[in-house]
């Protein structure tokens, strides 16, 4: 015992050229100085050791020697696991001499040397390979967290240039054709009353000349209308969508419903913005694509999310989309997710479809 005692004074000097892998901190979430490793291997050797010669030569404890092998390699290095290699089939020998059992040969002890630094060998190789595999996944969330991020600013230019480009159309629609049709609706006019000066037979033509030209100036306008997407705050969306149910009855002569308590508000200006182009984007293609005779937009709010509902008893959404989806649907989809809202289209029980925009809201939100 007093050799080993000695082992364990001297092999902290061994250990001085020995340093601690920072990798393995990585992999092991334990953190120990140079010091209190070798402490802690030392004494798990020797408590081993003295364990081992109070069992006797009849049970073998060259396993357990394994424990502070493994700790030294994983948390130090290759040469940290070497030394405790040695300095563990040293602590068997000596317990076995204490115990009274006679050492013959050097084959049992090379063995043991030879099995643990093969072990300590795959065990380094091990940890490197994680350390490596760690590496890369730190790597590849790195550029999946840019991808995002860079994923989320095209979403927003491209949700501007979406709502840019209508608002364009709109303005030029409602600049220049309706200026012109109306510049040239006046001089119809003129010229229809000029014929009537004149009792000509053509008044009647010019008539409807200036009825034709009236209309689609109306037609124009509601078309600029339509391509119009406000900018709302989170208080007028209620408003906007009541506009938005009386311009669709005046301009389709279909009735359009809303059912809303006035004091619903969104979360913010965003949230209002894109439920006004869901909104917008569904009672369209009811109209255009549904045959639908009436449309019903409801807008409930409850305890933690405020809900958007268009109702319409046109031919029902049909149960297999096809592929691609529709170019209204994606964008009523993509405005959903800029939101982070819940999106469904679903076919209605007996007749028409169902659009629900659900987004959750703070609780703190009136």
């Amino acid at each position: 015992m007093r050799v080993m005692r000695v082992a364990i004074d001297v092999a902290p000097s061994l250990f001085g050229a020995a340093k601690l892998a920072p990798e393995a901190r990585r992999v092991f979430p334990m953190r120990l100085s140079q010091p209190a490793l070798a402490a802690a291997c030392l004494f798990l050797t020797g408590f081993l050791g003295y364990i081992d010669y109070l069992t006797g030569y009849e049970q073998s404890f060259l396993l357990f020697y394994l424990l502070p092998i493994g700790l030294a390699t994983w948390l130090g290095n290759i040469i940290f696991g070497f030394v405790f290699s040695v300095l563990s089939v040293l602590a068997w020998l000596i317990s076995d001499v204490a115990a009274g059992v006679s050492i013959a040969g050097f084959w049992n002890p090379g063995m043991a040397i030879a099995s643990y630094f093969v072990f300590t060998t795959l065990l380094a190789k091990l940890r490197t390979l994680l350390n490596e595999l760690d590496q890369r996944v730190r790597d590849r969330t790195r550029a999946l967290q840019r991808e995002i991020v860079e994923r989320e600013r095209l979403d927003r230019e491209i949700a501007q240039v979406a709502d840019r480009e209508p608002r364009r159309l709109g303005q030029d629609l409602h600049d220049c054709i309706c200026q012109h049709l109306t510049g040239t609706a006046l001089t119809a006019q003129t010229l229809r009353e000029k014929l009537a000066t004149r009792f000509a037979p053509e008044v009647v033509e010019a008539d409807k000349v200036v009825r034709y030209i009236e209309e689609g100036i109306d037609l124009a306008r509601n078309l600029a209308r339509g391509f119009f997407s406000p900018e709302l705050d989170a208080e007028g969306l209620v408003v906007a969508l009541q506009s938005l149910a009386e311009n669709t009855s005046e301009r389709f002569q279909i009735p359009c419903y809303i059912d809303s308590d006035e004091l619903v508000r969104a979360p913010d200006s965003s949230v209002a913005t894109q439920m006004y182009r869901i909104a917008q984007e569904a009672v369209m293609n009811a109209i255009k694509h549904a045959d639908a005779r009436q449309i019903d937009i409801r807008l409930n709010r409850g305890d933690e999310s405020l809900t958007l509902t268009i109702s319409d008893d046109g031919l029902g959404f049909p149960d297999k989309l096809p592929q691609p989806e529709g170019l209204g649907l994606r964008l009523m989809s993509h405005g959903a997710a800029l939101i982070g809202a819940d999106f469904q289209v679903r076919r209605n029980a007996d007749r028409g479809t169902s659009v629900t925009c659900k987004v959750k809201i703070p609780s703190t939100t009136n």
